[in-house]
């Protein structure tokens, strides 16, 4: 039977051309519409680390005090005093601090002219933690860290720039003026947003050319490429003035599995933030955040509201689509009234009409998906001129895309087509052949 329901609607729906190009069109240019601002808004909204988001954390702590910090809110980076108190203390399974510089970076060889590379000075758990995948090597150790070696972790790109691709790791590269043995090779990773790191970008950067210690980048000096943000007036000329200043910089990160771990290290944290209020250094109220990956970018409003507008705006033309298809639906098949009454007295249930039209209208649905689907693949690369370009790359017409317009496509069109087919269901047989 739905091979003949099928036969009947391609029939129907070629006996009216010009109705069925309407239908088609309304619904495949509102399918396009959604489906890319869709991708727009997939790509910035996702979770950039779904198997351990609820098990990241970011630690705030408030050292500006109620007149100067931001509405109530601790900073969204801690200073140097903060932030080694908390790396020291080790009450996390695993933690790290982190900061971008920029160095050059000596390619060697018969090439002379250096390199500009942006990276970051990190723990050496950042690695573990943040799940970074490894083409070659691996991560430093922990006494590394304690070391302050002149270890580095680059990524496949720089690798490529460097070495051509081949294994770099033992391999010594120059990073702004001194020697660095690469430890590992880093695969393609620039998780979207960039979630660790959202107090110095927007969370749509390119990727990271390498990780250094942060202890390391300490010994040298080296300053944030990132935000700084202070408060009151300060005087500072030296790095050890800087350090000590209430400067913001460092962007803390600790992993903790389980529930009773959040409380025992929010517990740590109150604990410390009431030590410097007793200690004079803090004249407030403890005032501490603990967010976590999911938290944290709603807090940071990391998703571009643009996304969210256009994606709203996409839906309501969607809607008038399918209001616009209700209604031609309904005309096309009350026009067919009478042939409706005499396939109910040839012994048609009221069941089989409405499956018939049903059908009639996913078929609509299938090819307003076609259509859809030719159209968001033209408009995609288009989304560039409504968004920014590290945002606009980010959609892509992908698997997941194509079958979610084809679903949508056909889902709304049969869901659109429920009261039409009802209302054609009702037609009386015994009314219809007497009037006709």
């Amino acid at each position: 039977m739905l091979s003949y329901y099928l036969e009947l609607a391609l029939r129907s729906l070629r006996r009216n051309p010009a109705l069925t190009a309407l239908m088609v069109m309304a619904i495949g240019f509102g399918v396009a519409a959604s489906m890319i601002t869709w991708s727009v808004f997939r790509a910035v909204s996702g979770d950039p680390i779904p198997d351990k988001s609820a098990r990241l954390f970011t630690p705030q702590i408030d050292g500006w005090g109620p007149q100067q910090n931001l509405k109530g809110e601790p900073a969204d980076a801690l200073n140097y005093t903060d932030a080694m108190v908390l790396m020291r203390a080790h009450e996390a399974k695993r933690q790290t601090l982190l900061y971008p510089v920029q160095l050059s970076v000596m390619p060697g060889g018969d090439r002379d002219l250096p390199l500009a590379a942006n990276g970051y000075a990190v723990g050496g758990d950042f690695f573990a933690m943040f799940e970074v995948p490894f083409e070659y090597g691996t991560g430093w150790s922990a006494q590394d860290d304690h070391a302050r070696a002149a270890v580095v972790v680059i990524s496949d790109q720089l690798n490529q720039k460097l070495f051509g691709g081949a294994n770099g790791v033992g391999r010594t590269i120059n990073l702004g003026g001194h020697d660095y043995r690469v430890v590992g090779v880093t695969r393609h990773w620039n998780p979207k947003p960039r979630f660790f790191d959202l107090f110095s970008t927007q969370g749509f950067e390119d990727v990271s050319d390498f990780y250094m210690p942060f202890t390391r980048a300490l010994d040298l000096e080296m300053r944030t490429d990132g935000s700084n943000s202070c408060r009151g007036k300060l005087t500072f000329t030296t790095w050890d003035d800087w350090l000590q200043s209430n400067c913001v910089w460092i962007t803390p990160w600790v992993e903790l599995d389980s529930a009773a771990d959040v409380a025992r290290y929010r517990h740590f944290l109150e604990n410390y933030a009431a030590d410097q209020q007793r200690a004079g250094r803090f004249d407030w109220a403890p005032n501490l955040r603990l967010r976590d990956v999911v938290q944290w970018l709603d807090h940071e409003r990391v998703v571009p509201p643009e996304s969210r507008i256009s994606f709203m705006v996409a839906l309501g033309f969607f809607v008038i689509c399918l209001v616009n298809t209700i209604g031609l639906l309904l005309a096309k098949f009350l026009r067919r009234a009478g042939e409706i009454g005499v396939r109910r007295a040839l012994g048609a249930s009221r069941r089989q009409i409405y499956t018939q039209y049903l059908i009639e209208a996913a078929t609509v649905g299938l090819a307003g998906g076609v259509l859809g689907l030719l159209l968001t693949a033209a408009g995609v690369p288009g989304v560039g001129l409504l968004f920014p370009p590290q945002i606009a790359r980010l959609a892509q017409l992908d698997l997941s895309l194509v079958a979610l317009t084809f679903a949508v496509a056909i889902f709304a069109t049969v869901a659109a087509a429920f009261y039409p087919a009802w209302r054609a269901a009702k037609v009386q047989p015994a009314w219809q052949l007497k009037s006709n």
